[in-house]
């Protein structure tokens, strides 16, 4: 400025408004404060844009007590306008201080002078961004009362946070009234109506708004984040081909897709099982010069890994670690509970200790993970003492935590441990939530403690918990288990007076759990009552009555059930198919049970894992060989994994007739599926070497049985003693039993 002055240029007010707008506008207002007081010097008067300027450049940089020292002074000698107290409103909605901003407000309609839509507008932001959007709502109407039109921004502001708390018909409405006010949609609202219908999964209004911004003649576009929306949107419907034909589109168009845009692809055929398709989009992506980052990471860590493919996401993992990129906590946490799940325990203990070892510190979350997976593979105990990790590190548990543990020691019936944990859970200030009541009633149930659970679901009511039709259902389940039909019922009637809401699942689960204690009498009882009120049985009503009749031993019954099924026009699904075999299967009716398997794959239903183990071994125990290993190789072909117990029906069947080398080939493929024997399948292979004679396998098993932790069957051990007590054999059964049991066998 000094150069303008020395040069011969007078300096008017405009030139002093434009230099001080330029300061404020780069953040200097130290700058444009100087600037006013060389105008002062000079005998020049700022005027209200000076004022304003300067105002506006204070709540630029967050100096907000500067701003309103300025308004409140009127420093300048100037009076507030409009735009003054505007920007001051809007820069304290910006930084969550309603409560600032509607003093103002309420000064400014005092002083007479009245908001205008922007003012409107910037309150209104504020309170949807608070969450008050009723209250938002209402200064909508009072803007149109004051008779301020509301602008696309107003609109834009309470659709967007309609649709975020789920009032797609207040969202609805708004946008009619911007049609007949004749507003135009802009690129901002048609993204915001784009991410709402997307939210609801109405994908076909979804795609009217998409095409509306890909219409290029009307000045919008759709860019990447539009693109990869719909996408996202066509993924969680599983609608995978219309997802892959926006991709296409989005590249024809010539809008490179991002790194989210080919994640939301890998991950939507990862889900969908269509693992290949996932790794050719990964492809396309490195050819395409994008490099992995931590998101990519964890989308296919997480893919391969729900697939059961878990070695291939820890290779992977290590090829992306090994090209430099380091892993964030998210990463290391998706694969340690990949490893977990699959049982790796070790592995996923030695992913923890090289997520430290890159200085990578344990969250909640973290520790949730190995508390889960410890739980679940019955080692409470060390679960626990990563609960009290947590504890000592400052670190405060969260639902997951408090109510993993829970559950936990209740299935373990550690039930005064698990009322301990819940004790110090409400200490902490965590209120328990309907998870934690379920447990806790659950596992008081199963120690037959009915009035401690009847407490429970009391105090859950007084903590304004009301019982679900999941919380009936595990409530009646943990009563079955404890076989107690009179808490059943009692349970079930104080639910009910308790404000549950008696439909046909409520119904199906009290069925259920009758029928899973055998008394299927009273569960057709209940059957009778449902169908007099009104309500029909289903699938699952006559899937749950199967199973009462299969374990009560009815299987006339199960099968007049299931015609009555096929009467009424329902298909049973595999389960009450499976249910069916092995009820024949046990009965020795496989030639029953063959017919059944043909008629349920006529009907379209596709047989599992239990399916061919029920049949398999079904066959295995009437020793119809061919047959049995006809199935496994189906089986394995299609690959399912047989169970432990089918693979001891097998060797089983081979054993009994001295086929030992075939018994000894499936107990070597069985290891190699990564199934553990158990300690029948030893007593079986034992049994087996012993009747023909070979005193080496014999030992040899011995030893692993010993080193597994296994005791021999009495069994076992009289045809040991049978066999090798025959002339010549005496001394080497002697020594034989004698050396295992110093082993304490």
């Amino acid at each position: 400025m000094g150069m303008l002055v020395s040069g011969g240029i007078d300096m008017d007010i405009v030139g002093y408004n434009t230099l001080i707008d330029a300061h404020c506008k780069l953040g200097t207002v130290s700058g444009a404060v100087s600037l006013m007081e060389d105008m002062r010097n000079r005998g020049l008067a700022a005027d209200v844009i000076s004022y304003n300027t300067l105002v506006n450049g204070f709540c630029r940089t967050g100096e907000l007590d500067m701003a309103k020292t300025l308004l409140e002074e009127r420093t300048l000698g100037m009076e507030p306008n409009v735009v003054t107290y505007t920007n001051l409103i809007g820069e304290y909605c910006r930084q969550d201080g309603l409560q600032d901003a509607f003093s103002l407000y309420e000064e400014m309609v005092k002083s007479g002078i009245l908001p205008d839509v922007v003012t409107y507008s910037s309150l209104i932001n504020g309170l949807c961004r608070s969450g008050r959007l009723s209250e938002g709502y209402l200064l909508f109407r009072e803007m149109e009362k004051m008779g301020v039109t509301p602008n696309h921004v107003a609109y834009s502001t309470l659709i967007h946070s309609c649709f975020r708390d789920g009032r797609f018909s207040n969202s609805l409405a708004l946008q009619c009234e911007m049609a007949i006010r004749g507003i135009p949609f802009d690129k901002v609202l048609c993204s915001t109506l784009l991410y709402g219908y997307l939210k609801m999964g109405r994908l076909d209004e979804a795609e009217e708004i998409f095409q509306t911004i890909s219409d290029h003649q009307g000045g919008i576009g759709a860019n990447v984040v539009t693109y990869s929306s719909l996408i996202h949107g066509y993924c969680k419907k599983q609608m995978l081909d219309e997802a892959s034909d926006y991709f296409r589109i989005m590249e024809e168009e010539g809008v490179p897709p991002n790194i989210y845009s080919f994640c939301t692809m890998i991950d939507g055929f990862f889900k969908n099982g269509r693992e290949a398709e996932a790794h050719q989009i990964y492809e396309k992506m490195v050819k395409d010069g994008l490099r992995e980052n931590e998101f990519v990471l964890d989308v296919l860590v997480n893919g391969l890994r729900k697939n059961g493919k878990v070695e291939d996401a820890c290779k992977l993992f290590k090829d992306v670690v090994d090209k430099g990129l380091v892993p964030d906590l998210v990463n290391y946490t998706s694969l340690m509970d990949g490893l977990f799940k699959a049982g790796d325990v070790s592995a996923a203990f030695g992913v923890g200790q090289q997520m430290m070892d890159k200085g990578l510190t344990p969250d909640v979350a973290v520790y949730n993970v190995f508390i889960n997976c410890l739980c679940k593979l019955g080692k409470t105990d060390q679960a626990m003492s990563f609960y009290t990790k947590i504890l000592d590190m400052g670190l405060s548990p969260d639902h997951v935590t408090y109510n993993t543990m829970i559950g936990s020691l209740c299935r373990e019936g550690k039930v005064e441990e698990a009322l301990n944990v819940k004790s110090e859970m409400t200490k902490t200030g965590t209120n328990p939530n309907i998870t934690t009541y379920n447990a806790l009633i659950g596992g008081l149930l199963a120690e037959r403690k009915v009035e401690e659970a009847m407490d429970f679901l009391k105090e859950m009511a007084s903590a304004g918990l009301h019982p679900d039709p999941s919380t009936h259902r595990k409530v009646l389940r943990s009563c079955s288990m404890a076989r107690n039909i009179d808490s059943i019922f009692r349970m079930h009637n104080e639910m009910i007076k308790m404000g549950l809401a008696v439909d046909r699942t409520v119904y199906n689960s009290l069925i259920f759990s009758l029928c899973l204690v055998g008394s299927t009498g009273k569960a057709t009882a209940v059957v009778k009552d449902m169908v007099e009120k009104g309500i029909e049985a289903d699938i699952f009503t006559y899937k749950a009555l199967i199973l009462g009749y299969h374990r009560s031993g009815h299987l006339k019954k199960a099968f007049a059930v299931y015609n009555e099924m096929l009467e009424k026009g329902l298909i049973p699904d595999v389960a009450t198919y499976n249910t069916m075999l092995q009820s024949l299967s046990t009965a020795g009716l496989m030639q029953e049970a063959e017919e059944l398997l043909i008629e349920m794959e006529k009907k379209g239903t596709i047989p599992n894992s239990i399916t061919y183990n029920t049949m398999v071994s079904g066959h295995a125990k009437k020793g119809n060989k061919k047959e049995s290993i006809r199935l496994y190789c189906e089986m394995v072909q299609k690959g399912f994994v047989p169970t432990v117990g089918t693979y001891n029906a097998l060797i089983s069947d081979f054993a009994r007739v001295g086929m030992m080398n075939q018994a000894k080939e499936l107990f070597n493929e069985m290891q190699r599926r990564r199934l553990t024997p158990s300690s029948s399948t030893y007593d079986i292979l034992v049994s087996g070497w012993s009747k023909v004679s070979n005193g080496a396998e014999v030992r040899r098993l011995l030893t692993e049985m010993n080193e597994r932790g296994f005791v021999p069957h009495a069994t076992t051990i009289g045809n040991i003693s049978n066999t090798f007590a025959k002339p010549g054999k005496k001394l080497f059964a002697k020594n034989l039993l004698k050396s295992f049991y110093k082993r304490e066998f």
